[in-house]
Formats: structure tokens, C-alpha cells, sequence
């Protein structure tokens, strides 16, 4: 087989990103990589071409799985026009729908990436893009300049989608996200 192109190579590079953002939120970071590169449609031997080393991958599948979460808070922003409050509350219907609960592969990486960053102490990279991607989400969601009560509306969303997602085949896993919502969202 012939090399690839360096822009099919970074086609294959930005498949796998994005196959191993998911997976890793759908199933952990325990993801083999032959699995992996299965799943994006390459083979396992290319992988080493790409990376260095899986933790290497992890760190750039968290950035992007944070990426993607942005480019949702700032298209939940520009479809509230602008309106902060709006945005947050469209955001926190959305984060705690059975939707949301159901998807983990394409939800958040804060829910769907808490117990691999808390497991595993050996990858700083991925610990910090999911340090800092927490804090840009919590500060999103803060009522107002400088006010740390982002922090708790996260914390509240986060613990909501696990334990629903925990619970997702009674009726329990739809109690908690209604009444995580009611508590972050009252009624006007």
C-alpha cells in the first residue's frame, strides 16, 4: 500500500481525534487502541505514525471533546441573541434532557471524562485541558462577573447527568434531571 498524502494523513489524524473524543466519553480512556482505530475505519499500525503514544491522543481527544462543548455554548449564545441568562438556561435544559443523558458519546466531556480523570493521575496534559475546560464551563454559567456560583450550577449538572445516567432504566434516571433542572432553572 502507498504513503497517504499529508492531507489524507491529516484527515486520518483529525478522524481519529474526534473517534477516540467520543469513545473515550461513551466508554472511558480504557479504549484499546486496535478498537480505536477500528472504529475510525484505519488500521492499528497506523496509529504510531500519528501519535506518540495514547496519552498523547487522550490529550488532544479532551481538548476537542472542550472544543466542541465551546462551539455549543457560543451557538447556545448566538441563538439566545446575545441574552447570557437565555443561553444559560437553553444550555441547562439541553444538559439535563434524557437526550443529553442517553448521548453520552457527543455530550459533555466534564460528565462523560470525570472518573478517567480522577483514576488515572499519570496523563497531566489531559488532567489540565479537563481542569481548565471545567472552569470555562463553570465561569459560562456564573450569574454574574466574578461570581463562583458557576461552580455549584456545574457541580449540580454534572452529579445530575451521572447519576441519571446511572439510573437510566427506572424512573428514578428521569426524577434527578427534573429536578436538577427545576433547581437551576425556576420557574419566571
Amino acid at each position: 500500500m502507498g504513503r497517504v498524502s499529508q492531507a489524507q494523513a491529516q484527515e486520518n489524524r483529525r478522524r481519529v481525534v474526534e473517534m477516540a473524543s467520543h469513545l473515550f466519553r461513551e466508554q472511558g480512556t480504557s479504549v484499546s487502541v486496535a478498537d480505536l482505530m477500528k472504529a475510525a475505519g484505519l488500521t492499528h499500525g497506523g496509529f504510531y505514525k500519528q501519535f506518540d503514544s495514547k496519552e498523547a491522543l487522550i490529550d488532544e481527544a479532551v481538548s476537542h471533546a472542550f472544543g466542541e462543548l465551546a462551539e455549543r455554548r457560543a451557538t447556545t449564545l448566538e441563538d439566545s441573541d446575545g441574552e447570557r441568562s437565555a443561553a444559560q438556561r437553553a444550555l441547562i435544559d439541553s444538559y439535563l434532557s434524557p437526550r443529553h443523558r442517553d448521548s453520552p458519546a457527543t455530550g459533555c466531556p466534564a460528565a462523560g471524562l470525570a472518573t478517567d480523570m480522577a483514576r488515572d493521575p499519570g496523563d497531566r496534559g489531559a488532567h489540565r485541558t479537563y481542569a481548565d475546560g471545567v472552569c470555562e464551563f463553570a465561569d459560562w454559567l456564573a450569574t454574574g462577573d466574578g461570581d463562583r456560583d458557576g461552580i455549584v450550577r456545574l457541580c449540580t449538572m454534572l452529579g445530575a447527568v451521572v447519576l441519571a445516567r446511572a439510573t437510566k432504566d427506572s424512573p428514578l434516571s428521569d426524577e434527578i434531571l427534573e429536578a436538577a433542572r427545576a433547581a437551576l432553572t425556576p420557574a419566571p
